[in-house]
């Protein structure tokens, strides 16, 4: 089976900061873990993960089809850009083969 798979990398000095409200907010409806390095989110129809990297955030979410990973890089993106609006961050997604 096909997994299909994207990235977005965001320059920020505060990447634990967007881990943790990302997570706590899609803690009270699905299945999450998240510590200061790394989040987990499981949705119904896919996984996103958050790494702090050196110098900011990569987001990546993996579906089984491509609907999906549409679907699900616009719910991530919404939400996080709604937290980021005092950087002004925005997502732009990569494909990951």
């Amino acid at each position: 089976m096909t997994t299909y798979r994207s990235s977005a990398f965001v320059t920020t000095e505060t990447p634990a900061r967007y881990i943790s409200r990302l997570c706590k907010h899609f803690a009270h409806k699905i299945p999450v873990s998240f510590d200061e390095q790394q989040g987990r989110i499981q949705f119904d129809g896919g996984l996103s993960m958050l790494l702090a990297e050196e110098g900011g955030l990569r987001l990546r979410v993996e579906t089984q089809d491509q609907e999906s990973l549409e679907r699900l890089q616009n719910v991530v993106a919404s939400h996080f850009e709604r937290f980021a609006w005092q950087e002004a961050l925005t997502l732009s997604w990569q494909a990951e083969v």
